[in-house]
């Protein structure tokens, strides 16, 4: 495959990506949104923890940005309970946040964070990590496709393999009864 192929096919695969951008900060969200559109992503916003919760199953996001300190549910609770539901636990989640201490960013990790970046960002810092999280979430799911495909071609093999044991077993028995 040429270059520019791999270039074409690249982008084609980028422009399907979905994320979804969690802050109370109507100036992040924006933000955040212009960067990643302009980038050719689908984006939605929410405003809160509760709305990022309702908009998940039906948008389905590849990504989330998520901000830590939003009022009502932070974004440790939302990240639990995404990582508590088996439809929206591999979804991989980058903290947004202007918290710095190392207690901060470790407990992000032990809720489920995938990465973490502090604020104020840079967007070019943004773009590199969300990059770099949607080609490991687009190779995991890869992996997966193909260790399915694996399981069900191993598990045709040993259908295969009993059938003809079956038939080996049938052919044995016709030519005992023929030579008897």
């Amino acid at each position: 495959m040429s270059w520019v192929a791999k270039a074409m096919e690249s982008e084609a695969q980028r422009e399907s990506f979905k994320i979804l951008v969690v802050d109370d900060l109507l100036e992040n969200l924006r933000l955040l949104a212009s960067l990643l559109m302009a980038e050719g992503y689908e984006v939605k916003r929410a405003p809160d923890g509760s709305m990022a919760l309702s908009n998940v199953p039906r948008f389905q996001p590849d990504l989330i940005l998520l901000d830590i300190m939003m009022p009502d549910m932070d974004g440790y609770e939302v990240c639990q309970r995404l990582k508590a539901n088996p439809q929206t636990q591999d979804i991989p989640i980058i903290f947004l946040s202007a918290l710095d201490l190392t207690f901060d960013k470790v407990k992000a990790f032990e809720v489920g964070a995938a990465d973490y970046i502090n604020k104020p960002f840079h967007p070019a810092e943004v773009l590199a990590r969300v990059k770099n999280q949607l080609k490991m979430r687009q190779q995991s799911l890869q992996l997966q496709a193909q260790q399915a495909l694996i399981q069900t071609q191993q598990q045709q093999l040993e259908e295969a393999t009993q059938a003809r044991q079956i038939a080996e077993e049938k052919c044995r028995q016709m030519i005992a009864v023929a030579t008897a």
